[in-house]
């Protein structure tokens, strides 16, 4: 006779059966305690079937060894280990909340018809982090252990009532310093659906591939739907080939910001995926608070509570939803319109910035590479700038950016009244003309940006500091120091209009006096005579 609720298992009291997966099954349990306290735990319990197998129990003992040592918010921390007559068992962190692939199921089921954006994108952003955090563990002497997920997808992601995203079952985790469970090229674990290309073609993995899995993740709570669906051969054919569809064919609505950070996770070659999971995890960021300001983890908890309302009013639980989060999932439900820069204020509306040295913060990175020059036909710039000239000037301004001394900390301005954050009515035209107004005092918020910028640009990731750049523009399009960096990050990039068309923004925001300014007018000035 099998278990049931209420028998005592160990030190543990099993209070409901939640299910049974591919090698165990799971109960909701609490741990007894001395003068009766108790402390809720899941427990998952190998199946009978396994039970002499060694392999696979060699295999449980080391997920135990290896969970045992995570402890991060966004991974579910593995409490114990053991044996209970002869059967093993993991007692592992209970989550009060429900798995991703049945809240995907009840949103596509619901009047949403989807999981609204911000939320997908909070959620593989939290996936993110708890996956950095397991990728850099090292052993206590400090060699890296190595760990990959592998088997990253709905079925192992929890979201609780309260807004937490948890990542579980590091059961097929490769941790090369322990013997014994190294995966063999060639052998197919986990659920084929969100292998990435390596996996599909038997190769070895390393971070990346979980990267590529939380891009698929994402990819199905933006669409409802995988990027491949069919039987195993079909989809490993497909991926292993790279033949994944634009996010955008499936929603054309979705901001090309996000289609982008989705399109570079779901890199068939690895090396041009993003390197890590805290770089996916920080374009995202980027992308979320750019356009969902308010959002935060208790948005989550709303949507738990709206979709599973029935089933916690079951259990005598009545959470409750403020009547703004209701107002936010209509607002999500409408396409996310582009920020566009709003119009400069009136002179009189704005606070003159503090007079500060302007120079570009200094770099430690290799010699600058121009775009590339491959002839190609283009009209001639508004400025009389022909391509070639365009090439030089871009490619002199990145030297000038390099060599510029680093710039000195700048004292935080007082608070600008409210009535400069407004937008502006549209300014009549007068004769006075080609008047800049003078700048505002750059936000903290903006401030601390440029700062995260910085240690991007010196690391040389040039994609995520892109982003943060662009928010940079959208949250203070006045300050011309957020189109200096656009000017520059678009030059390494290779995209030399881009980064002319920044450059020039710059040239017009910033104070006639700036020596940067003059430089950069100097550049264009070569350019224009060469042309």
């Amino acid at each position: 006779m099998g278990l049931q609720a209420g028998d005592v298992f160990g030190r543990y009291e099993l209070v409901s059966w939640l299910g049974r997966g591919g090698m165990a099954e799971t109960w909701h349990a609490q741990l007894v305690g001395d003068a009766g306290v108790t402390k809720p735990v899941l427990i998952k319990k190998v199946l009978p079937e396994y039970a002499n197998d060694e392999d696979f129990i060699s295999m449980f003992i080391s997920e135990a060894r290896i969970s045992a040592t995570l402890s991060h918010g966004n991974v579910a921390q593995v409490f114990d280990f053991g044996r209970v007559e002869g059967e093993y068992f993991l007692a592992m962190e209970f989550v009060d909340g429900q798995p991703l692939h049945l809240v995907l199921k009840r949103a596509l089921r619901s009047s949403l018809g989807r999981m609204p954006i911000p939320i997908a994108v909070f959620i593989a952003m939290e996936m993110c982090r708890g996956l950095h955090y397991a990728h850099t563990r090292t052993d206590s002497g400090g060699r890296p252990l190595g760990i990959v997920h592998r088997d990253i997808s709905p079925d192992n992601v929890l979201l609780g009532y309260e807004g937490q995203v948890k990542i579980v079952d590091f059961g097929i985790a490769k941790a090369q310093l322990i013997r014994g469970i190294s995966t063999e090229p060639g052998v197919v674990k986990g659920k084929f659906h969100f292998f990435s290309p390596e996996q599909a073609r038997g190769e070895g993995v390393d971070a990346r591939t979980d990267v590529w899995s939380t891009g698929v993740v994402l990819y199905e709570l933006l669409c409802g739907k995988l990027p491949v669906e069919g039987p195993p051969a079909v989809v490993l054919s497909r991926v292993g080939n790279g033949e994944i569809p634009s996010l955008a064919t499936l929603r054309p609505d979705l901001p090309k910001e996000l289609n982008d950070i989705v399109r570079k996770a779901l890199t068939p070659d690895r090396q041009r995926r993003f390197d890590s999971s805290h770089a996916f995890g920080d374009a995202l960021t980027a992308f979320l608070y750019a356009n969902f300001p308010r959002f935060s983890a208790m948005s989550l908890a709303h949507l738990l509570r709206v979709l599973f309302k029935e089933d916690l009013a079951q259990q005598g639980r009545e959470p409750s939803v403020p009547g703004s989060f209701l107002e936010d999932l209509k607002a999500w439900s409408k396409p996310v319109a582009p920020v566009k820069p709003a119009a400069p204020p009136p002179v009189l509306l704005r606070q003159p910035r503090p007079v500060r040295p302007s120079n570009p913060p200094a770099m430690a990175t290799p010699a600058p590479r121009a775009p590339a020059t491959s002839p190609a036909p283009s009209s001639p710039l508004r400025t009389g700038l022909k391509v070639g000239g365009l090439l030089a000037v871009v490619a002199g301004l990145v030297l000038l950016w390099r060599h510029q001394t680093a710039m000195p900390p700048v004292e935080e301005p007082p608070p600008l009244p409210m009535a400069t954050l407004e937008p502006p009515p549209e300014p009549t035209p007068t004769p006075v003309a080609d008047v800049a107004p003078l700048p505002a005092a750059p936000s903290k918020e903006v401030m601390d940006l440029q700062q995260q910028i910085q240690s991007l640009v010196n690391e040389k990731n040039y994609d995520v500091a892109l982003v943060k750049a662009q928010l940079c523009i959208k949250l203070d399009p006045t300050f011309p120091d957020c189109e200096r960096y656009l000017g520059f990050l678009y030059a390494e990039l290779g995209n030399a209009r881009l980064s002319e068309e920044h450059y020039k923004a710059y040239v017009k925001l910033a104070a006639e006096g700036d020596p940067s300014r003059a430089r950069v007018m100097e550049e264009f000035g070569k350019a224009g005579d060469a042309g």
